[in-house]
């Protein structure tokens, strides 16, 4: 697994500051936000992308490709697995989403085209742009030659992205599968957009306490940016090499709400659920945690609440539900991969990490969203939601490997 968010770009830092309740939201000081309505986000401040691949190389990336090839690189260093040693390199492949792409490329040329024209437009333009880009590049720099594909889901495209790798590899057209999702839209234009809808906190003196899912008083999210990119694999092929098993992927569900832009309808969600559960061969309460999509908006909360209740019965009270959402921010399309990466911690450490900012429980929020401190608990299956604008919605299930 490889991460890269606010909260760290490494698993330990990463995880240390999930469990301490870090709040990744500050002010955004990369543009000026003096006239937007919200000027927070969850921003990642200590990325050099020249360091990591040197200035030529990184010049050609957008900044979503630069998190999704240095956090894929660390996944599969972390997997210990060798292209063209331990696999063929046409048996392992590549998916990883983004929910918008290149935005700051497109930003950039755009500018360029109106104030010099088109001849100033750069070469790189499309290719730095375009939403495959990760996948792209990730296979190039890897040498992986297996299926490659790319998912653009809105904030769903993370687990999209993981739960078609699980069926590329159940199908046999792969052995491994690098997956997951990368996102940075901190821009201009991403953040008036989001402001136009009033999608957003504008508890702007409060930054690390604006994202509070679940809460009375939430008011929007909070968008942040990286990657989370994941290295699938199939069981023989793991266990053949003695390979580090963070968790086993048992149940992948999606479904479409076929109702709104961007208001969900639980019933959507709640079938979304239901695929997964029964992919896995298990029953509602076999599910020991969910890590919620959780975004912190009045409308999305209350949904996802709701749908809960309508997949797992009387046992969605019993469960443990939390939204990292809260210290992470939103990232949109990498948020499926980094919540993944959160399971697959939880499952190995037993600990769940909290919902920091809640503070008044919303009344219509009446599940066990696990409060501000984090919990030990012995898991052993464990959810994760992720619903995106255009009503796409989607479910991973992760359990605790076992040998």
């Amino acid at each position: 697994m490889g991460v890269i968010t606010s909260l760290g770009k490494d698993l330990d830092t990463f995880w240390d500051n999930l469990m301490h309740g870090k709040s990744g939201v500050s002010l955004v000081e990369a543009f000026d936000v003096s006239e937007y309505t919200t000027r927070i986000a969850a921003s990642v401040t200590d990325f050099d992308p020249e360091e990591r691949f040197g200035r030529k190389e990184a010049r050609k990336m957008d900044r979503f490709v630069q998190f999704a090839v240095a956090a894929g690189e660390d996944a599969l260093k972390d997997s210990g697995l060798k292209i063209g040693e331990d696999i063929d390199p046409e048996r392992i492949g590549v998916s990883v989403g983004s929910g918008i792409g290149g935005l700051g490329t497109w930003e950039d040329n755009h500018n360029l085209l109106l104030e010099k024209g088109p001849k100033r437009v750069s070469p790189f333009f499309i290719p730095m742009m375009i939403a495959n880009m990760g996948s792209g590049q990730l296979s190039i720099n890897l040498g992986a030659k297996g299926p490659n594909t790319t998912t653009v889901t809105a904030c769903a495209t993370g687990s999209h992205s993981i739960g078609e790798s699980f069926r590329l590899i159940q199908r046999g057209d792969a052995d491994a599968m690098i997956c997951g999702g990368s996102e940075a839209t901190i821009r201009p234009t991403g953040m008036a957009g989001f402001c136009a809808m009033r999608a957003m906190s504008t508890r702007n003196d409060e930054p690390q306490k604006a994202s509070r899912p679940f809460d009375v008083d939430r008011d929007g999210f909070v968008m942040g940016e990286g990657a989370g990119i994941l290295i699938l694999e199939s069981l023989e092929h793991a266990e053949k090499r003695g390979a580090k098993i963070y968790a086993e992927v048992i149940g992948y569900g999606l479904s479409a709400d076929a109702h709104h832009m961007t208001e969900p309808d639980p019933d959507g969600a709640a079938r979304c659920m239901k695929m997964a559960i029964r992919d896995a061969g298990i029953a509602p309460e076999d599910i020991d945690y969910i890590n919620a999509h959780g975004t912190s908006t009045p409308v999305g909360d209350k949904s996802e609440t709701a749908a809960v209740k309508k997949a797992l019965g009387d046992h969605a009270y019993k469960v443990a539900i939390s939204s990292t959402k809260s210290m992470t921010g939103h990232l949109l399309g990498a948020a499926g991969g980094v919540e993944a990466i959160i399971c697959g911690l939880s499952l190995q450490k037993n600990m769940i990490a909290p919902t920091i900012n809640l503070d008044n429980q919303d009344p219509e929020c009446d599940l066990d969203y696990v409060p501000n401190v984090p919990r030990e608990a012995e898991l052993n299956i464990v959810m994760s939601n992720s619903f995106g604008f255009g009503g796409h919605n989607a479910t991973v299930i992760l359990k605790k490997y076992k040998q």
